[in-house]
């Protein structure tokens, strides 16, 4: 079977997207971290700053037989799965968020995921995944989750894109 190169979606450690970019493209690798300007306030001052368009998100294009070998990348935490295979940005996707940034308008990304405190959630991906629990509080940018897995009461904070909801 043919190891077509795609764009692979790659979780990375908190606000280490940039720098994860700079020594995966290093290793020779083409890399995409969409970014915008936005405005950001301080106590004595508002300043203009490029942030990345997904938390954590970085995209890769190279093959599947390659993944192995980025994860091994200081602040690469883990592949993004869907359904168990990695998850590939498709060209319409790529294309649509360039269009999107082309317009200069300030975006706001929503995880897909809407979850409420109290509501039945499972963790998608990542070292948890598999494990369900309860939504316990929820923070900006990050959700406590009560595992009861083990019979145990523990929270752990989870990005939101890595929960959805189980009925």
């Amino acid at each position: 079977m043919e190891d077509k190169s795609k764009w692979f979606v790659f979780y990375t450690k908190s606000r280490q997207e940039k720098k994860v970019r700079q020594l995966v493209e290093r290793k020779g690798y083409e890399v995409y971290l969409p970014t915008q300007k936005v405005i950001k306030q301080w106590s004595d001052r508002k300043k203009k700053v490029e942030v990345p368009l997904f938390n954590s998100y970085l995209f890769i294009f190279t093959t599947e037989s390659l993944i192995q070998e980025i994860l091994q990348t200081p602040g690469v935490a883990w592949v993004i799965r869907n359904n168990g295979r990695p998850a590939i940005l498709h060209d319409r996707e790529y294309k649509a968020i360039q269009r999107f940034l082309e317009t200069g308008l300030t975006i706001e990304v929503l995880s897909a995921v809407s979850v409420e405190e109290g509501n039945r959630v499972e963790v998608a991906d990542g070292p948890l995944r598999g494990a369900i629990g309860y939504v316990a509080a929820k923070n900006p940018g990050k959700f406590m989750v009560l595992l009861e897995g083990i019979g145990q009461s523990i929270h752990v904070e989870i990005e939101p894109g890595l929960l959805r909801s189980v009925e």
